[in-house]
């Protein structure tokens, strides 16, 4: 397990690095203040603002269909114990796809005969944020 003085200094270099994000994403190219939330969804997490285009595992619907993720973990500085009460995050499906592939060699060594290759391409779902509600 892990020492307490290494897990301290684990938890203040995580909560310095959210902090400084915030802080650098706070303000938007026209002077307004944007604001930020972690999602959970597909047993992820995602940083997402208004605007912002996020790839996610499938989701069902059809392209401009309206998502609605209630399971938000932070909303700016706000931190959900698990999630965020009465915060949500609303966004549009642009696109369904696939990544690209990727190759999977199976083989035991030493048994000429039992060698495989096989390919995966896992599907995604291209989310635009719309609105966070909080």
């Amino acid at each position: 397990m892990f020492e307490t003085s290494s897990l301290q200094t684990t938890l203040k270099r995580l909560e310095n690095k959210v902090i400084c994000t915030l802080r650098v994403s706070l303000e938007n190219d026209k002077g307004g203040i944007v604001m930020n939330a972690v999602i959970k969804t597909g047993g992820k997490q995602y940083l997402v603002s208004e605007g912002s285009v996020i790839f996610v595992e499938k989701l069902d619907g059809n392209e401009g269909d309206k998502v609605v993720f209630n399971e938000v973990l932070m909303l700016d500085s706000k931190i959900g114990n698990p999630y965020v009460e009465k915060a949500s995050v609303e966004g549009v499906i642009v696109k369904h796809g696939k990544q690209k592939k990727i190759r999977v060699f199976k083989y035991k060594s030493k048994d000429r005969s039992n060698r495989r290759t096989l390919g995966h391409r896992q599907p995604y779902t291209k989310i635009e944020i719309k609105k966070i509600n909080g």
